[in-house]
């Protein structure tokens, strides 16, 4: 049975456990650093429990974005959850409520069990489980791309023509060029609104 929340938002709710954390350095910190430094949050990420932290974000492709910025980094086990929340939001994301906590709590869970450490569970599991496979395709596409790739989509998806961010890499137009296609950039860009919209969905 759903939680009742009246009024409620419906927003998206990430909690992400640290892989391995007892045999490596905590990275939370880090990582909440980053984070709050780039992330527009409903609540603002931070620490839960030892190795774990959550935030409440208010839009879909905010929530692609953060995912795969911590598939990249590669340390985490991603958990989202949508649904509502209980409102008024509290002061701090330890505090909040609503079927999109429960769903986040389940997703990590179930996440620490999938190859590609991310799950997403909703209010609509059929649209939640669509995204999940989006994201997980997603991850897959940013964790194999290299270094190279990575500098050439930097430069390209910040706003500079591919014979600019050939001048600044110090190579041909043609070398940007199939950089971005070994990156599977065209791939990452039609995926990331496909994968927004099926949040959308999955949240009810």
């Amino acid at each position: 049975m759903q939680e009742s929340c009246q009024p409620c938002l419906m927003p998206y709710v990430l909690t992400v456990d640290q892989k391995a954390s007892r045999r490596k350095p905590d990275r939370v910190a880090d990582a909440l650093r980053d984070l709050n430094a780039a992330v527009p949050a409903l609540l603002a990420f931070e620490r839960t429990a030892g190795d774990e932290f959550q935030g409440v974000l208010a839009e879909p492709d905010e929530v692609v974005d953060v995912v795969l910025r911590l598939v990249r980094a590669g340390e985490w086990s991603i958990g989202v959850g949508a649904g509502p929340v209980q409102t008024p939001l509290p002061a701090t994301t330890r505090a909040g409520a609503g079927p999109a906590f429960l769903c986040a709590r389940r997703a990590v869970d179930a996440a620490k069990q999938r190859p590609a450490r991310l799950a997403v569970r909703g209010a609509v599991p059929a649209d939640a489980g669509d995204a999940q496979a989006v994201l997980s395709a997603l991850a897959v596409v940013v964790d194999r791309r290299s270094e190279q790739a990575w500098d050439a989509i930097g430069l390209v998806s910040s706003g500079r023509t591919q014979a600019e961010a050939a001048a600044v890499l110090g190579i041909s137009r043609q070398a940007v060029g199939q950089r971005l296609a070994a990156g599977l950039w065209d791939l990452e860009r039609d995926l990331r609104p496909t994968a927004a919209r099926l949040l959308t969905r999955a949240a009810g």
